[in-house]
This record gives C-alpha cells, structure tokens and sequence, in this order.
C-alpha cells in the first residue's frame, strides 16, 4: 500500500501529520524528533519501522503491515493515537519509529535558543506566574544586557510583555519583583521533558537515558 499521505488528506485530521515520533537509530537509541508527515516519508520509503511498545514487549513493524492493522486499531484503541486520515485509509500515527541503517548519536549539549527556553519555564512568565501563547511571551536577560548580562541558560527567563516592559533595565531586586524560580541549565532537551509527562509519550522513556540523553527537535 504505497502512497502519497499529501494526496486525499482529510483537513479534519490534518492536524495528526503536525503530531511528534520519536525516532531511533539502528542500535534502538533515540536520536531525534521529528512530526508525522517525515516519520510516514521514512516509513513509506522503507528507510524505517515502527516500533509499537505493546503490554511491556516491543513490536516491529514495516508499513505495510502498520497500514494493514489501522482498522483495528481505530476500533479497539482510539484515544491511544492520533490519526491521519486519506482518501483511501485512517493510519494511526507511530509513537516510536527506527532507522535501519544510521548508528550516529546525537550531542549531548542542549541548544540554548527560544524555544528550548520557552520548554524550559513551561510557557510561564517567570516574574507573574503566569502562563501564555508563545506570541505573548518574550525573553528577559535577569541580569541586563546593558549591565553585562550574558546569554546564557542561568541569564535567561521567559516573561510576558507586561513584566519585561516593567523590569526594562533593571534587575529583578531593582525592580522590585521576584523570580518564580531560579534559571537553570537542563540536563537534557526541555521540551522532550514535557512530552514525557503525556501518557500518550509513556513509550518514549524506554528509550530514554535519564543520566545524560537529549534529543535533538527538528
């Protein structure tokens, strides 16, 4: 059943395509995140496998057969997956795929950039306590830029643009207002941590090294 997921999407379930899988490499280490539309390009070209954690087991399977079961699984299980919906078939999309012939790890260090930092603090202004959309938000330097503050993970928050304007240049005790909690730098990607705490990412932390492992969103 090879075919094209871009042709007959139903634009009522489009929204699976945007959903994130885990990917691995051929030694079953986590390498990566990418959303459904490159996991099912990779499957449907023979690049990978999905890997279903099922009562404990690990099951394998090619494309042709994921596509094969997706009736039952859209019967017996449809609030366990998001869904994809063409012209021709419902597919449940993978929590967990692996490529068969890439061995690289990713790096370990985590990226300091907006998005990671947004992951970091929750999407929550670390002066008020609230949270916001990603448009609301800004990102504040604690120690100012223009007193020598620095980018870095420990000088950086998110904060709502009511907040960031009443700060301005100042530190917080100039300011008068307090951190939410003090910045600090994660030992892995932040925002694989928040997907961690979705029971439909349950599957996710078997492949998961807590000491050391990060994953790379792409």
């Amino acid at each position: 059943m090879t075919m094209a997921l871009d042709a007959g999407i139903n634009p009522g379930l489009d929204a699976g395509l945007d959903a994130k899988v885990l990917v691995l490499n051929r030694m079953y280490s986590a390498i990566r995140v990418v959303d459904a539309r490159r996991a099912f390009t990779l499957l449907i070209k023979n690049i990978a496998e999905v890997i279903a954690v099922e009562n404990g087991h690990y099951r394998n399977y090619d494309f042709e057969t994921w596509a094969d079961i997706a009736e039952l699984q859209h019967e017996f299980e449809p609030d366990h997956h998001e869904w994809v919906r063409t012209t021709r078939v419902t597919l449940a999309v993978p929590k967990i795929i692996r490529l068969f012939d890439y061995d690289k790890r990713p790096q370990r260090t985590v990226k300091l950039n907006r998005r990671n930092i947004y992951a970091r603090d929750g999407s929550r202004c670390q002066y008020c306590g609230r949270s916001f959309s990603t448009r609301e938000l800004t990102l504040d330097h604690v120690m100012p830029r223009v007193q020598g503050g620095e980018n870095s993970w420990t000088n950086l928050v998110c904060a709502c643009i009511r907040c960031n304007a009443r700060k301005g240049g100042r530190t917080p005790v100039q300011a008068g207002m307090r951190l939410v909690r003090k910045p600090i730098r994660p030992s892995r990607n932040p925002a694989i941590t928040v997907r961690l705490g979705s029971g439909k990412y349950e599957s996710w932390k078997a492949f998961m090294d807590e000491a050391y492992w990060t994953v790379e969103l792409q």
